[in-house]
């Protein structure tokens, strides 16, 4: 995590950036690491940590504190990905049994690929994407298509943060990324060949509004040895724009 600068002055921020403390591998911190991360007083910290737990935003574990059930309820209240959620399962069920791999529902986040929803088995290969965790979008599939196909604004603010090596076969040079975002293009899907965890590959496709923008995207990641992506990129691309359909059909106007 960067350097955080000087904390808010209300006490709604500070609740906030105590939450916000909690990075996507973190399962429990301790109060000092609370107080460390947002520079919060430890007295502050400890204060605004109970009225979390209170509130149910915070859970207290035997060496420090966890994220609470209070934030997951409230999260699937969420209307807009609630909806693509919802709408996506049958589709992401399709492919999990037609390939039995680690089928993935992500949409763009500031930089990042944002893993909304998996569908996984014993017969999948274990990887590190979860539902809310994130990985940088330019070594994903799924974020390849974001940046091939959605704003400029994408690319460029990803550029400007720095393209962040994963495994060997990142690609960390803007020019290089830029080729591959063009094949991207060409292709109508985006392909990840270990480039954000060794030995997983990915393919993904778009999922488009009624204004044919990329809202989302479906991929289905696994192992290096096993899964032949340009094989897998039809079925993809079918379940993305059988999504995209249902996704484009306006809602009907109340009478």
């Amino acid at each position: 995590m960067g350097e955080v600068p000087e904390p808010p002055k209300s006490v709604l921020a500070r609740g906030l950036l105590l939450l916000d403390a909690f990075g996507p591998a973190d399962v429990e911190l301790t109060l000092a690491q609370l107080s460390a991360r947002t520079r919060l007083p430890k007295p502050t910290a400890h204060r605004l940590v109970a009225e979390l737990v209170s509130w149910g935003g915070l859970e207290r574990t035997d060496t420090g504190y966890r994220l609470g059930m209070a934030l997951f309820v409230l999260g699937q209240r969420v209307p807009r990905q609630r909806g693509l959620r919802e709408a996506a399962l049958p589709y992401l069920e399709d492919l999990y049994e037609a390939t039995h791999e680690n089928i993935h529902l992500t949409v763009f986040d500031a930089t990042d690929t944002l893993f909304l929803e998996k569908v996984t088995g014993r017969r999948s290969m274990p990887i590190v994407s979860r539902v809310g965790g994130r990985l940088p979008a330019h070594c994903t599939a799924s974020g390849k298509v974001f940046l091939a196909l959605g704003p400029p604004a994408y690319l460029r603010r990803v550029i400007d943060d720095g393209l962040a090596r994963l495994t060997p076969r990142t690609i960390i040079m803007p020019g290089l990324l830029r080729q591959d975002l063009v094949r991207t293009m060409d292709r109508g899907y985006g392909i990840n060949r270990e480039e954000s965890e060794t030995g997983v590959v990915a393919v993904a496709a778009p999922v488009h509004d009624h204004r044919r923008r990329v809202i989302a995207a479906i991929s289905i990641a696994g192992s290096a040895h096993r899964l032949d992506l340009e094989r897998l990129a039809p079925a993809v691309r079918t379940a993305a724009l059988s999504l995209s359909r249902e996704m484009a059909r306006e809602p009907a106007r109340p009478r």
